[in-house]
């Protein structure tokens, strides 16, 4: 008797600059874990990353690198598929269907474009604005059950449910199921060193606010000694941090590095001073990331093994999209090829 299939989860991340300890314990340590349960897909989304200009020699290497730290981190290319969007030209053929198949209204709703675009939304490229039917596409593309997000990710997948549900509703079928998200994870938004009440961001002026992946441990222990607090010590229970963002930050660090919840750490702590528990926090965090960055910086001296890897899982993705994508073409009326 043969198993069931595995549920699929597909994921992705974007090469715009260093990857960060947000980016580990929000999305990539889960991907990890995710890999004994499910038939994971993830890719580095370098067609969402050009809608924002982007230096192409920088692409590359960003490219690259966010490839060496998913390797480093654990992904394993023999368990899930690995590859790189622009690979698979699914993506974008199944994006353009779906522009015509969203509505401006629900593409007007979307908060991310208002928050990227800002002021000068005229300005802003209509790849921006309709970033989230390629991230449908991206998903729908191999009929995926599931995505692991975070709170902020959560009305694009509202989105994607919606265009997968007037696809099928349009042309009569069940083409595409509707996707579940995955919240995963004690620390699924970690947020910066120097401000609790900002998510931890490649793109914050300071390097000081964030861990990144390439940090050495000496660079990751100044960070932490140095994060914002204030001058209470820890409490006893979780309740005691609601109102001190940065000192509950750091407690959810912990937390999601030692694989504790945020009341074993505060029981752990109870009364102590944050000089104490930030030297314990940094010996741990080094503890966590040293193996990753060493992976990282071996693969990185051999780009054509990071392509080579990169090359087999885009052919295993083009395996998986073709017979979808044919599928939606024939349901389109497209003649076939």
């Amino acid at each position: 008797m043969n198993a069931a299939p595995k549920p699929r989860v597909y994921s992705a991340v974007q090469p715009t600059g260093n990857l960060h300890l947000g980016n580990y314990l929000g999305a990539i340590k889960n991907w990890v874990d995710l890999q004994d349960g499910y038939d994971c897909l993830y890719n580095v989304a370098d067609l969402h990353a050009i809608t924002e200009q982007q230096d192409p020699a920088a692409l590359r290497a960003h490219t690259r690198s966010v490839a060496a730290c998913l390797l480093g981190a654990g992904i394993d290319p023999e368990r899930s598929i690995l590859f790189v969007q622009s690979h698979v030209s699914g993506h974008a053929e199944l994006a353009w269907i779906f522009n015509c198949v969203a509505r401006l209204g629900w593409l007007n709703r979307m908060t991310q474009f208002k928050d990227k675009a800002g002021k000068h939304r005229e300005n802003a490229s209509a790849g921006l604005y309709v970033y989230p039917n390629l991230m449908a596409a991206d998903i729908l593309l191999y009929k995926a059950s599931h995505v692991p997000v975070g709170e902020d990710q959560r009305q694009h997948l509202e989105l994607c449910r919606d265009i997968a549900q007037s696809f099928n509703s349009q042309y009569g079928t069940q083409t595409f199921p509707l996707v579940e998200p995955l919240i995963l994870g004690v620390a699924a938004r970690v947020m910066s060193l120097r401000d609790g009440s900002r998510k931890m961001s490649k793109s914050e002026p300071s390097d000081a606010s964030r861990i990144n992946l390439t940090d050495t441990a000496e660079q990751i222990q100044t960070k932490i000694r140095k994060a914002r607090t204030d001058p209470d010590p820890l409490p006893g229970a979780p309740g005691g941090l609601d109102a001190r963002p940065e000192a509950r930050n750091l407690v959810g660090i912990y937390a999601a590095l030692g694989n504790k919840t945020p009341a074993a750490v505060c029981a752990k702590f109870d009364g102590a001073q944050f000089s104490t528990f930030k030297e314990a926090l940094a010996d741990l965090t080094v503890a966590a990331l040293a193996p990753i960055t060493r992976e990282m910086d071996r693969l990185l001296r051999d780009p054509g093994h990071i392509d080579t890897v990169l090359a087999a899982g885009a052919e295993r993705a083009r395996d998986l999209a073709a017979p979808v994508l044919a599928e939606v073409k024939h349901t389109v009326g497209f003649l076939p090829g």
